[in-house]
Parts: C-alpha cells; structure tokens; sequence
C-alpha cells in the first residue's frame, strides 16, 4: 500500500523544512568574519629562581614557572584561530627560539605539548643576566613582524653596573611587553639535584650575594682587602638575601622602559588575557566562521512546531 503524503497539513511541510535545514549542516556551511588576529612569541625565563613556589593553583603552592605554563595554556584557547605563536627560552646571557610562530588551532597539540615540556633543566648555563637576554632577543625578533612576550621574575645573578648593556639601538624596534611572575615577598628557593630530586631549598653559602666580574665599580680605598688582581671586590665574604627570591619588579619596568616594551604583571590567567589581547598587538584578518548551528536550530524548532501548536 502506498502512503500518499497529505499537502495540506501544516506538518508535513515542517518536517519538509527541517530534514531540508538538516541536510545543510552536513555541508558544513561558513562564512567569514572580521576578527582580530596576533603574532605572538613567547620567551620564558628558565632560570631556577622560576621555580618558587609562590603561586597557588587548586590552593596548593605552585612554582611560577609551572603557573606560567597553565596560564600560557589557558590563553592558547582564548585566541582567535589564525594567530600565530612560537615558543622560546632564556636562561644565562641569550634567548633561544624553539620554534618559529605557528597557527594555533591546527597546531595547538603541538603547541601545548611544548608548553608541557618546559623545565629548568632546559637551561644550558646559569649566572642569568636578564638585560642581556632581553638584549639577544631583541635583536633576535628585530626584523620580524611578531610580538614579544618575555615572561621573567627579574632576579638574576648579582649585576655589576659597569657592564650593563645599552638598549637604545634595539628600543622601539620590536613591539611586545614584559611580564613580572612572582611575588612581592622573598620566598625560598627550591634546590635539586642533577636528576630533578628536590634538595631542600638554598642556603645562603650556596649562591654569591654580589658581582664578582669583571672591574669592580667601588673606591679601592674603601674595599676591605682590595688587591687590583687578585681581589678587584675585596677579600671581605658578602652576605645578603640572594638565596631568597621575589619578583624584582622595578628592575623589569626600567628594563620595559629602556626598550620600548610594555610592562604587565602575573597575577592570574585573566591578567595574562589583558597583557596579550591588546590593540596595537593585532593585525585584522579573516576567519572562517561554521554557521552549521544556525540550521540545527531551526531544524530543532521546525520539529517542536509540529507537535506545538
């Protein structure tokens, strides 16, 4: 027996409308919208001072640079595919680029497993000099049309004011921002062992507490045990708080400044959203938008129809 559909029931042409508004989702429609779109490279300090735990996640102490990576992460899903982001380290004198920036939603599983495999380990060096690093990456990113994002708590080994290097040539060269992770209190320093066990935390004997590079700065005559060769910073052992650490914030505004960057500091990931999403750091493009929803909606209300009137 053949089933004759009747034309005039209302019902008929509903579920008509809604297997036709069905089908098109299957073609996966699009349409292209206006977005704002960011070129992003991220340079973060490796140094072991980055692993002081003065952050808290879930309410247990977390060290800065393991907050950095989950706020790192966290902003990966806030930016509009078709931004770029590459991934890189400092530690020592230098910064270098792990890899050049890359399209984050296609590559965000790549991204996000370098995140993840961040460490201090990383670092082929210490005796961090931060303005130095900055220096290297700038100079780095000169020519090339990104955005810096320098994640760096600030402490570093004991400067020598003589050798600080000049930013000028390099100042408003690159467009980015430095960002400020820790605290404002001094918080001890986790220490390990070749392998990664943690060794407690360092003590005072275990890291210098002033410069000993290079020409000292001082008047001879008022360094106690002063010798021009053998000891330009005297024979007196120095003593201080360097063992301990704590975000060196007006080093990094002054270093911001000197270079032409913007300074932010990390509290928690909205703070990270505000440093990155800011106007002059987007370019416009276009971005292919699925409208496929929109038919699924009417397709669901096409159905409600028939069995409300």
């Amino acid at each position: 027996m053949t089933i004759i559909p009747n034309l005039r029931d209302y019902r008929f042409w509903l579920l008509a409308a809604a297997l036709l508004s069905l089908s098109v989702v299957f073609f996966r429609p699009q349409t292209s919208a206006q977005v704002s779109l960011y070129r992003l490279v991220f340079i973060v300090d490796i140094t072991r001072s980055m692993n002081t735990e003065d952050y808290q996640l879930d309410k247990q102490p977390i060290g800065r640079l393991q907050f950095v990576k989950q706020a790192l992460r966290q902003a990966l899903l806030k930016l509009p595919c078709g931004s770029q982001v590459g991934l890189g380290v400092f530690t020592e004198r230098r910064s270098t680029l792990l890899f050049e920036p890359i399209e984050v939603c296609s590559g965000f599983a790549e991204i996000d497993a370098a995140l993840a495999a961040l460490d201090w380990r990383m670092a082929w060096a210490a005796d961090s000099r931060i303005a130095s690093g900055l220096l290297s990456t700038l100079e780095m990113l000169r020519d090339k049309d990104q955005t810096l994002v320098f994640f760096s708590d600030g402490q570093e080994a004991p400067p020598n004011p003589r050798y600080k290097p000049d930013l000028s040539a390099v100042k408003d060269k690159v467009k980015g921002v430095i960002v400020g992770v820790g605290g404002e209190q001094l918080a001890p320093i986790p220490k390990f062992d070749a392998k990664g066990q943690r060794q407690g935390f360092y003590k005072p004997e275990d890291v210098p507490h002033r410069s000993s590079f290079g020409e000292s700065d001082l008047n001879p005559e008022k360094i106690q045990g002063y010798d021009a060769r053998n000891a330009p910073f005297g024979s007196e052992a120095a003593s201080g708080d360097e063992h301990m650490s704590r975000l060196h914030e007006s080093y990094l505004r002054q270093l911001a400044a000197e270079s032409g960057l913007r300074y932010r500091r990390l509290t928690d990931a909205d703070s990270l959203d505000q440093a990155l999403q800011q106007a002059d750091f987007a370019k416009p493009g276009k971005q292919n938008v699925d409208t496929g929803w929109r038919y699924a909606g009417l397709a669901l209300l096409l159905l409600a129809a028939v069995y409300f009137r």
